[in-house]
């Protein structure tokens, strides 16, 4: 990674510091908060660095805005499709088996370890079922 950079310290120690799969704007918000003068660019070009050098895991989706997770240790993610919020859950796979098996029927070399679930979150059910 490049040299440190203060600003990048502090998006990094506000996804260290939280669960919730914040997404970027939010990380400028909580940021903004310690500081002021940070600005919304400075916020997302070291989201994108920290991304880059794999110390923060990135989720794309169609439905919302993307979401960031510090990666502090080997866990999964399950999404919900619906309010796009992400859960984590911690379940030992065999990784190098599943690695093996998509990279020989896909050809897709993984790089990162973790499986990511989708489906319908408890919240979203209920207000369905409560319409």
């Amino acid at each position: 990674m490049k040299n440190y950079s203060r600003q990048r310290e502090e998006v990094l120690e506000e996804l260290k510091g939280t669960y919730d799969h914040p997404t970027a704007e939010e990380i400028y918000k909580r940021v903004k908060l310690k500081d002021e003068m940070i600005s919304r660019s400075t916020v997302y070009r070291n989201l994108n660095e920290l991304v880059e050098n794999k110390i923060v895991k990135r989720f794309s989706s169609s439905n919302s805005n993307d979401r960031y997770d510090y990666i502090d240790e080997v866990h999964n993610h399950a999404v919900c499709l619906k309010c796009g919020k992400i859960f984590d859950f911690k379940y030992r796979f065999n990784f190098n088996r599943i690695k093996e098996t998509v990279e020989e029927q896909t050809g897709v070399i993984i790089e990162n370890e973790g499986i990511v679930f989708e489906g319908i979150c408890k919240d979203c059910m209920n207000e369905q079922n409560n319409k």
